[in-house]
């Protein structure tokens, strides 16, 4: 289990302790009973399975760019991208649904030289305008060689983002930095010149899939 879920694992321990004393103590209807336990067996069984953090064995390669989020590739596109890069890039956005891990890990190793908190709305998050309007981090590293800029985008139900990052932080890729609770999408940001290991509908493994090389 991961320890940003902790708070949230709590509360639902609780609530299915709590409720299912209390429907059991005063409701004589199994009708009633058996129905609403289950219900908060399920909400707490639903709470530990979306915290869970599994550990990942990543790849080696200072050219190498891992995904920062478990999900589906829902895009991939050519694009400018002028707050960071300020160049041409390739933009991959992955969807992570409430089934998936939803810890986040850094995609390539180097410094935190980029950091911007922007609250906002809530859209669903494979709606295009999702990336320009929801709360969201945006986030840069550059290792030297290369940068890489990718952003968490909170989605419908999604309601707090969780980045421990800051400019001039020294990262290592794989290693986890945040996440985004209860459904959200990642937009990862690499050089056009890089070559693209995945495609549109691949699931993608955060701190093990590569999803790009820099030649």
């Amino acid at each position: 289990m991961t320890r940003y879920g902790v708070d949230a694992i709590i509360i639902a321990a609780i609530l299915a302790i709590a409720g299912s004393w209390l429907i059991w103590t005063f409701s004589s209807n199994d009708w009633i009973r058996i129905p609403v336990t289950l219900l908060l067996g399920l909400i707490l069984l639903f709470t530990l399975n979306f915290f869970r953090d599994p550990e990942r064995e990543t790849p080696e390669g200072e050219n190498l760019i891992i995904s920062p989020a478990d999900g589906k590739v829902i895009r991939i596109r050519t694009i400018r991208e002028d707050e960071f890069l300020k160049e041409e890039s390739v933009e991959i956005s992955i969807f992570m649904s409430p089934l998936n891990v939803h810890v986040n890990r850094i995609p390539i190793s180097g410094t935190v030289r980029y950091y911007r908190y922007i609250p906002g709305e809530y859209l669903v998050a494979f709606d295009d305008k999702s990336s320009l309007r929801n709360e969201r981090t945006h986030i840069g590293i550059d290792n030297g060689r290369f940068k890489v800029f990718f952003k968490q985008i909170a989605g419908f139900v999604a309601r707090r983002i969780i980045a421990e990052v800051e400019e001039g932080l020294t990262v290592k890729a794989g290693e986890r930095f945040g996440m985004i609770r209860f459904g959200s999408r990642v937009d990862i940001f690499v050089p056009a010149t890089a070559v693209i290991k995945v495609s549109e509908g691949d699931m993608t493994t955060a701190g093990s899939t590569i999803v790009a090389e820099v030649q």
